[in-house]
C-alpha cells in the first residue's frame, strides 16, 4: 500500500490542454473517487497514473517515488477495466494468474494467490470456466482477482460497471466497497456517475473542464458545496436553482416570491445570487409559496414532484402520499436552514 501525490499536474495533447494543474493527495489505504462529466480529464488522470499517458507538467509520485518517466509495469499498480480486458481462450484460472506466470513466479506461489482472490471473489467454482461461460459480474470478478493476485501498492478501476445492468451494478458497488474495506488498498476509482462516488468513496474529487472543482468526504460536498457546479452535479435529484437577489433578510426571486434564508447565508442587501435548495428540502406547508404541479412521480418510497415554482421549474421530493394532479397547485415552503446561496456571477457559494 502507498500514498499517491499528485502535484500540479497538466496534460497536454499538442496544443490542447486538456488538464490544468490538478494537485491531490491521496491518503495510504484511502478509496479516492474521481467523477465528472464526460471529457472531464478523470480517465486521463487515471492512465497518467498508471502510466499509459505522458505527463505534460508537474509530478506525480506513488510513496516516495516519482513516476512520472517509471514504466507502468514497474509501479506496482493494477488497473481494472471498464471492459474487462480478459483472454478468452484462458480460463479464469489462467486469467488471474497470468501477470505472476509471466514474471516467472513460483507455480505454488501462484496457485496460492489465485485460490486466495478466487475465495475472497467467490470465483472458486469458476476457476476451470472461460470468460465466454461468465455473467457480466463475474467476469468483472475475474478482472479484479487479477488485479488482486499481484498484490499492488494501488489498484486504478476504470469506470468498472458501466457495462453491467443497474441491478447489477449495485450489487458490483457493495462489492468493491466490502473488497477495499478486507485489503485496504489504495484504490483510485473513475466514475461518471455520483451515486457510485457518494456510496463508495471515502474522498471524492470533482472535475469539471480538466480542473478540480472541490475534494472532500461524499457527504460534506452533498451539504457543502463549493459553487453551483458541485452543488448541481453531487446528488440525484439535482439541486434546484432560483434566480434572484438578496432583499433584506430574504430572496427575492425574478418573480417576485420571497424565500427565506437562514442562520450562515451570505450575500449583501441587492446582490444577484441563485438559490439552492435541494428536493428532499421542501416541505408541505399550506402557507407556503405555491407551486403548480407539471408531474407526479410515486417511487414507493417517495414521491417526487416536478413544478412551476417561483418564476422556475423545480423537483420536490416528500416522504408524504401526494394525491394532487397535474395542473393542481400545492404550497410548499424551503429549508430555510438547509438552503444555499451562490454569487450569480462567480457560482460561488456565499458565506457570512
Amino acid at each position: 500500500m502507498a500514498t499517491v501525490s499528485i502535484r500540479d499536474v497538466f496534460k497536454r495533447f499538442g496544443s490542447t490542454e486538456v488538464l490544468h494543474g490538478v494537485s491531490v493527495e491521496i491518503e495510504d489505504g484511502e478509496f479516492v473517487i474521481l467523477v465528472g462529466p464526460s471529457g472531464c480529464g478523470k480517465s486521463t488522470l487515471l492512465r497518467m497514473i498508471a502510466g499509459l499517458e505522458n505527463i505534460s507538467g508537474g509530478e506525480i509520485a506513488i510513496g516516495p517515488r516519482v513516476v512520472n518517466n517509471v514504466a507502468p509495469k514497474e509501479r506496482d499498480i493494477a488497473m481494472v477495466f471498464q471492459n474487462y480486458a480478459l483472454y478468452p481462450h484462458m480460463s479464469v484460472r489462467d486469467n488471474m494468474a497470468f501477470a505472476l506466470a509471466i514474471a516467472n513466479a513460483p507455480k505454488a506461489l501462484i496457485d496460492e494467490k489465485v485460490a486466495r482472490a478466487a475465495q475472497i471473489l467467490g470465483l472458486t467454482p469458476y476457476l476451470n470456466r472461460y470468460p465466454r461461460q461468465l455473467s457480466g459480474g463475474q467476469r468483472q470478478r475475474v478482472a479484479m482477482g487479477r488485479a488482486i493476485v499481484r498484490d499492488p501498492q494501488v489498484f486504478l478501476f476504470d469506470e468498472p460497471l458501466s457495462n453491467l445492468d443497474a441491478k447489477l451494478r449495485v450489487a458490483m458497488r457493495a462489492e468493491i466497497k466490502e473488497l477495499h474495506q478486507r485489503l485496504q488498498t489504495t484504490t483510485v476509482y473513475v466514475t461518471h456517475d455520483q451515486i457510485e462516488a457518494m456510496t463508495m468513496a471515502d474522498k471524492i474529487v470533482v472535475m469539471n473542464s480538466g480542473n478540480v472543482e472541490q475534494i472532500g468526504a461524499p457527504l460534506e460536498l452533498y451539504d457543502h458545496p463549493n459553487n453551483l457546479f458541485v452543488a448541481g452535479f453531487i446528488g440525484s435529484p439535482s439541486m434546484n436553482f432560483v434566480k434572484g437577489k438578496i432583499s433584506g433578510n430574504a430572496f427575492l426571486s425574478d418573480n417576485g416570491t420571497r424565500l427565506p434564508l437562514g442562520h450562515g447565508q451570505g450575500g449583501s442587501d441587492g446582490q444577484a445570487t441563485i438559490y439552492g435548495i435541494r428536493p428532499e428540502h421542501f416541505l408541505l406547508d399550506p402557507a407556503g409559496v405555491p407551486a403548480k404541479v407539471n408531474v407526479l412521480e410515486p417511487t414507493g418510497s417517495e414521491t417526487q414532484v416536478m413544478a412551476e415554482f417561483a418564476g422556475g421549474n423545480i423537483v420536490a421530493a416528500f416522504r408524504e402520499r401526494i394525491t394532487a394532479r397535474p395542473g393542481e397547485t400545492i404550497h410548499i415552503t424551503p429549508n430555510a436552514a438547509l438552503a444555499h446561496i451562490f454569487d450569480a456571477a462567480t457560482g460561488k457559494r456565499l458565506i457570512a
